[in-house]
């Protein structure tokens, strides 16, 4: 049976082990997409198939939880399984140290004083003076936090898994209220954004928005991978930065 739908409707009613089996490996791509995604955060910590096993257990979840009966594709609601199962395997390995959280939002604080007293983006030397680091440090700074982009979408699947999947399956209409923060939120976004450099932007809008892998996106730009990492890394300390409370947004 390859037809999906049908697929669906069959281990809907049945339950079993082999459609299971066979949803299973008709979703593993979406493993390896999310993975792919996810590695260009942590790839320095945890290897690729790591992810990718860790992704499968999300996806098993999904499977088994996912009502067909509801208006939500299953594609969505299994990205957010994966994303969740491998997010919580890696917070079992406890890799970010406290201090490494603590010195990212200093960073991030020093970042924006320095861009509001210049009116420019400062460069690293400015940056390691302002932390009291000298330049090797400050530039590993930067390529480890990196990471906490990871614990920012931990925290946001957190506080917004159940509602986010509710808000899918239900019609129910926004408050004006929640239309008007909406609308500040994505005014902030694009504002931020349009403040990056070209390249920066470039990166953010391939990745975020054009559902590019970290390979793909150094294909079209030319140049290395690790340096389209270093380029994503920095252009999420920026935003970070200028969003504050409204971070989350980068991972939607």
């Amino acid at each position: 049976m390859e037809n999906p739908k049908e697929l669906w409707q069959a281990y809907a009613k049945t339950k079993s082990p082999a459609l299971k089996e066979k949803l299973i490996i008709l979703n593993a791509p979406l493993v390896k997409f999310v993975a792919g995604r996810m590695h260009m955060h942590i790839g320095q910590h945890v290897e690729y198939d790591d992810l990718i096993g860790y992704g499968v257990f999300g996806l098993i979840d999904a499977i088994d939880k996912f009502d067909y009966g509801k208006d939500v594709k299953f594609e969505t609601y299994a990205s957010w399984r994966i994303r969740g199962a491998i997010i919580d395997h890696i917070r079992r390995l406890d890799w970010v140290p406290r201090t490494l959280r603590q010195k990212n939002k200093q960073m991030e604080q020093v970042y924006s004083q320095l861009e509001e007293a210049l009116g420019r983006e400062p460069n690293e030397e400015e940056l390691a003076e302002q932390l009291g680091l000298d330049i090797g440090a400050t530039r590993d700074l930067i390529k480890k936090s990196s990471v906490l982009s990871v614990i920012s979408l931990d925290d946001h699947l957190d506080q917004n898994y159940e509602t986010t999947f509710n808000g899918l399956v239900s019609n129910k209409q926004d408050s004006p209220e929640e239309q008007a923060e909406r609308k500040e939120r994505q005014e902030m976004l694009a504002e931020a954004i349009e403040r990056l450099t070209e390249k920066e932007k470039q990166v953010i809008t391939l990745y975020y928005y054009e559902d590019l892998t970290l390979k793909e996106i150094s294909s079209i730009m030319g140049v290395s991978e690790s340096r389209i990492s270093q380029i994503h890394t920095k252009a999420i300390s920026k935003l970070q930065g200028k969003l504050g409370k409204y971070k989350s947004l980068l991972f939607n």
